[in-house]
């Protein structure tokens, strides 16, 4: 059975002349980005290795990897387009096509989705009017899912350009997309100040950022990802007693107490939850059916 050249097309198979080369930078543009290329590859003894960060700085150029951005790093580098390619296809960090000022990327891994991660992603989509990976008509916010924030403590997380925002609600989720839309001021849980993504792009590149105090500016994983490392140095917190159910058996008074302070993190998830193991009046699975 043979194809039509209109069923080929419907299907979106092209079978013509392969495609042009990609047009080059302006002269002025090219200079400034051959500039900086020769200052990335200085730090490295093997030129390829600089690869990922010139592909930031493409991507900062023009807020997506392009094929001039491609074109720019194999020449620059002694690379194929094709060895490029699969390194720029391979990075979810790096934008295939244009993208807002403000990537926001909710995670819906284990922990932030059942947090309500997967919760805040389906309000989003539906506020936004955009799927994932899809950019809002004003191009002002891309929003896509992530599966893993490094921040499970302060779950369900939402990042903005690689920025904490941690505990986030429905609400002030969509809060915080509106309030980028329209340009006002948001400040990060934690970490440097908010910046767009193609001056994103060029920090992770390895140029500095000069903006006043984001050096200075502070943020680092929560009490309960950095229990693991005081362990390790030989540390040990003041124990903390949590006291089971009215009826139960009660443990001997301690002599203190460990009261967590608000700087701990301590939100309501850490409450002791009603199960089957810890609940004799409901064996069968938790006190509260899904969905009541």
């Amino acid at each position: 059975m043979t194809t039509s050249s209109s069923e080929r097309a419907e299907r979106g198979v092209s079978l013509g002349m392969p495609e042009l080369p990609a047009p080059g930078y302006p002269d002025d543009v090219r200079e400034r980005l051959e500039r900086d290329a020769r200052e990335v590859i200085a730090r490295y003894p093997d030129s390829r290795s600089a690869l990922l960060p010139l592909l930031h700085l493409v991507q900062a150029e023009e807020g997506h990897v392009t094929r001039t951005g491609m074109q720019f790093c194999a020449d620059v580098l002694g690379l194929t387009t094709a060895e490029v390619t699969a390194v720029a296809t391979f990075y979810t960090m790096y934008r295939r096509r244009p993208s807002g000022d403000y990537q926001v990327g909710v995670c819906t891994n284990t922990l932030c989705a059942v947090m309500g991660g997967d919760a805040i992603f389906d309000a989003l989509q539906e506020h936004l009017g955009v799927g994932n990976g899809e950019t809002t008509d004003d191009g002002k916010v891309t929003l896509e899912h992530i599966e893993c924030n490094a921040a499970c403590d302060f779950a369900p997380v939402v990042m903005v350009n690689w920025e904490f925002f941690d505990n986030q609600t429905v609400e002030s989720a969509k809060r915080l997309v509106d309030d980028l839309r329209i340009g006002r001021t948001v400040s990060p849980t934690r970490g440097a100040p908010l910046c767009t993504f193609k001056e994103t792009a060029r920090i992770l590149a390895g140029f500095p950022d000069e903006r006043p105090g984001a050096v200075e500016a502070g943020g680092s994983a929560g009490p309960a990802s950095l229990v693991g490392l005081r362990l390790a140095k030989g540390e040990t917190a003041p124990a903390r007693v949590v006291h089971p159910r009215d009826g139960g058996p009660h443990d001997e008074p301690q002599d203190k107490v460990h009261e967590p302070s608000p700087a701990e993190h301590v939100s309501s998830h850490d409450a002791p939850q009603d199960t089957s193991a810890s609940d004799p009046a409901h064996p069968a699975g938790p006190t509260a059916e899904e969905g009541e």
